[in-house]
């Protein structure tokens, strides 16, 4: 041995001993955790294993279908693809992105963003993104997810949805409302019975490789429930029906709006419910808020001299008046205070048959005063005003009926031909089934019946009936509404034009014109009540603007239905000369 080599280092026999052993004890603690994780609880390995390579995929479930009475297809949910990315599993060219953004129309600046920026990043800064799932484009035509597919990018895939699409575009807009991207309903009878036709989406465990490919469908977890389908009172014939009169009505008459509402007096169903203007619910990039309101459930407007058949029903019920009692109603004004109530042509004296023909607002206000308010009250309220009409459409309102301890006098008189109360079309129209009803009243049903639903009586049968013969007289010569007649059968209704409210008062030469009524009259079938807003063509009267829609839409529905006549033929007068000028309500 050298002298400066120094000696080797001999460790204790104990400690290289115990080295060994630390190394067999960790060893063997590493094969019974194997053993453990392997045969007793696998459950940990498993559960690793598949949060790389195993995914949980949602199973979309198809929404209802939407029918009218008699099934014809309404609302369909049409299957489509959507195309996504999972942003961790995407390599891909850049000329591959370039390609992908072309096809779906897409910004390449915005389709960098969705990808995280993983065109021509690295792997570390890739891992920043963790999000397993982004939408790129949603509702894809089908030559365009067959591009998609083509350019076989690892980690972008398509998604199977469903899109909702409307037969009757336009026509029924209002009525069914539409649906979001996300298949949610948004308006209408869409949003109203969203959970019936939604029903419950699935799911389904799946294994993918590497590239994101699915290469074993494990289990489903839980099957898709479809959406119920859903069949609507409305008849598609005479939706159509109405939606073509009206529209000829407000461009003819220049109208700002227009509603029609068409009931079934025997079960209230609504068998029509039309709004001008329109949308096209297929595509709705150019759809505005004064296009979607359903006007004719949603906004609230005075009704004018419609409501004069009420304050008359309400007097017959106290056993104030008959029909043959006489008002005087000259010289075609009535002072109240310091207001003055005017007719629009003056009369000497009127019958109540002739008050409600000829629609004379003096004699309205003075059979309206001969009441205690709360009866005039009891009976508005009876016949809906005040209250929803029971449809249960989404922003379906009640109207605005003020207590009748408010009242003044002079809000009494004007009350009682339709000033100073607000109502909807909808509650309008289901108004009039008193009358038509024979005093009976019933909630109004957007669905389908299986039967009648149950009826509350409003007013006494002999009452309706002697009501029901003044509205047929406003249909005949001397009447505000000839034009409303209908070749071959009995009508009844009665008019209404009323000032725009405006500010705090009345617009001038702005109007809203209406005609509720009901046929045949020997046994009432429908109720059909016609809105125009701001007609501005020259002519604004109910009788001239309204009656007539209520006339076409009227005789077409009869005849589909092959009511049988309950009137001789040549039934209709003239018409060549001017109706009478219906009341217009000035206080």
């Amino acid at each position: 041995m050298k002298a400066n080599q120094k000696p080797p280092v001999i460790l204790p026999a104990q400690r290289s001993r115990l080295l060994v052993g630390l190394l067999l004890l960790g060893f063997a603690g590493l094969g019974g955790r194997a053993a453990y994780l392997q045969g007793m609880n696998n459950g940990f390995l498993q559960q690793k294993g598949e949060s790389r390579y195993g995914r949980v995929l949602e199973m979309n479930a198809n929404r209802g279908m939407i029918t009218d009475r008699y099934g014809k297809p309404l609302a369909i949910s049409t299957p489509v693809e959507s195309v996504w990315l999972s942003p961790q599993d995407v390599v891909a060219t850049p000329e591959q992105l370039s390609r992908l953004a072309d096809l779906i129309d897409m910004d390449a600046d915005e389709l960098h963003k969705r990808l995280g920026g993983l065109a021509g990043a690295s792997q570390g800064s890739r891992a920043a993104s963790r999000r397993d799932f982004v939408y790129l484009k949603r509702h894809l035509s089908p030559a365009v997810a067959a591009g998609v597919v083509q350019l076989k990018i690892p980690g972008i895939f398509l998604k199977r949805e469903y899109r909702r699409y409307y037969p009757a575009g336009d026509l029924t807009s209002h009525v069914l409302g539409f649906t979001d991207l996300d298949d949610r309903g948004q308006e209408g009878i869409e949003l109203a019975w969203q959970d019936e036709l939604a029903g419950k989406p699935g799911s389904r465990r799946v294994i993918k490789d590497r590239k994101g490919h699915i290469i074993e469908d494990v289990e489903s977890i839980r099957a898709p429930k479809p959406g119920q389908n859903m069949a609507l009172s409305i008849d598609s014939k005479i939706q159509y029906l109405a939606y073509r009169e009206l529209k000829q009505a407000v461009e003819t008459h220049k109208a700002k709006a227009g509603g029609l509402v068409a009931l079934d007096v025997k079960t209230g169903e609504v068998l029509a419910l039309v709004n001008l203007p329109t949308y096209n619910p297929n595509n709705r990039s150019n759809r505005n808020s004064a296009q979607s309101r359903n006007r004719a459930v949603t906004d609230m407007f005075e009704p004018g001299s419609t409501l004069k058949p009420f304050t008359v029903a309400a007097a017959l019920e106290a056993g104030r008046i008959t029909p043959d009692t006489v008002f005087q109603t000259a010289p075609g004004s009535f002072t109240i205070g310091k207001a003055t109530i005017r007719d629009a042509h003056r009369t000497e004296a009127l019958t109540v048959t002739q008050v409600i023909q000829k629609s004379s607002n003096v004699g309205s206000a003075k059979i309206a005063l001969s009441l205690p308010p709360q009866t005039l009250w009891e009976m508005l309220n009876g016949a809906g005003f005040g209250e929803l009409p029971g449809s249960g459409f989404p922003g379906e309102v009640s109207g605005k009926l003020r207590p009748y301890k408010t009242w003044r006098p002079i809000e009494q008189a004007t009350m009682s031909y339709g000033h100073g109360i607000a109502v909807s079309l909808m509650q309008l129209a289901r108004a009039y089934m008193i009358f038509a009803a024979e005093g009976e009243i019933k909630p109004v049903s957007l669905l389908k019946l299986d039967s009648a639903p149950v009826s509350k009586r409003a007013i006494s049968r002999d009452t309706a009936l002697a009501v029901s013969r003044m509205l047929e007289m406003v249909a005949q010569p001397g009447g505000t509404a000839p034009q409303a007649q209908v070749s071959g059968y009995r009508v009844a209704g009665k008019t209404g034009t009323a000032h725009k409210l405006e500010g705090r008062g009345y617009a001038k030469n702005r109007y809203l014109s209406t005609f509720v009524g009901y046929a045949p009259v020997s046994n009432p079938r429908y109720v059909i009540a016609v809105m125009l807003d701001e007609p501005s063509a020259g002519q604004y009267y109910g009788g001239t603007v309204a009656a007539p829609v209520f006339s076409r839409v009227m005789h077409g529905i009869l005849h589909m239905q092959n009511v049988p006549h309950d009137a001789p033929g040549g039934n209709m007068t003239s018409l060549t000369a001017a109706p009478p000028k219906d009341n217009k309500g000035d206080v």
